[in-house]
């Protein structure tokens, strides 16, 4: 619905050549407490007008030297290209109401004028046209959010395919453990040696048991692997190193797979890994007793 206010604040441009004419609906708008009301006897400023402040109602004369009222609605149709003309025409003469409305005008104003007759015209087709711009507007939004809509479906659909088959390959993996996380961080299934192998004694962070029980975690390695998590990002076979506490090196390899919904929220990380300390031994020559 539109309210009394916003009526009565919507945008006039009174275009007659005669100057007794143009006072005399000003007088009759601001009695009404129309608040945004324009003139102009000039029949040739109309378009550039109307381009620059787009008014919500146009009280138009067909009747002017030099360029008629037909001929300004011909040019304010290069401005309003979804065809609707918010113009009132105003006229002497009984045979233009027909030509003025196919022209594209919505309504006219006779000549004499009836004053009460002249505000119920001009309060009528104010609200239409306030209604038709909402309509246009609302119109606008839902196409905009459609189309975004469709944009975020799309892009949760092939992130969702993505992550679909690097699970398969998560669960194609030979592995010696398999962690689940929720959102949070927190772990919500852990099977074989998971939490030793990542660090981390129950209840505390990934980054927080780096030094627990001797342990010396490769810092550059670990934080490469904290930044995936941080950034929800699938990591594939990554390998990272620690030293033990009797001196010997070790080197895990883990995968891990970011978790959405089906509206594309995260819920958490699920991954697996594997202890591939004499395959590396082996492809870097390492001794056994390193």
């Amino acid at each position: 619905m539109i309210s009394e206010q916003e009526i009565f604040d919507a945008s006039i441009l009174i275009v007659d050549d005669q100057q007794s004419n143009v006072l005399l609906l000003e007088q009759v708008l601001r009695e009404a407490t129309y608040r945004c009301i324009t003139s102009t006897m000039d029949p040739y400023a109309v378009c550039e007008l109307h381009r620059k402040n787009h008014y919500d109602l146009i009280l138009l004369d067909l009747q002017m030297p030099g360029m008629d009222g037909f001929q300004v609605m011909e040019g304010m149709k290069e401005i309003e290209t979804d065809s609707y003309l918010p113009v009132l025409v105003i006229t002497a003469q009984p045979d233009h109401k027909l030509r003025a409305l196919a022209a594209g005008a919505k309504d006219f104003i006779a000549k004499p004028f009836d004053l009460v007759e002249v505000k119920m015209r001009i309060h009528n087709m104010l609200e239409v046209r306030l209604l038709y711009k909402k309509l246009e507007y609302y119109n606008k939004v839902l196409e905009d959010y459609n189309h975004m809509l469709g944009q975020t479906v799309l892009k949760r659909t092939a992130e969702l395919c993505e992550s679909e088959e690097s699970i398969h390959r998560l669960s194609a993996q030979p592995s010696e453990w398999y962690w689940e996380q929720d959102e949070s961080g927190h772990f919500t299934k852990i099977f074989g040696p998971a939490l030793d192998m990542l660090g981390i004694r129950v209840g505390n962070a990934l980054n927080n048991t780096r030094e627990a029980h001797g342990v010396r975690w490769n810092e550059t390695e670990r934080g490469i692997l904290e930044a995936n998590l941080a950034a929800r990002q699938p990591f594939l076979d990554f390998t990272y190193s620690r030293t033990n506490s009797d001196g010997s090196l070790q080197y895990l390899m883990v995968s891990g797979e970011p978790i959405f919904d089906f509206s594309g929220r995260f819920t958490g990380y699920r991954g697996t890994g594997k202890d591939v300390t004499e395959t590396m031994r082996a492809d870097l020559n390492i001794p056994v007793n390193h």
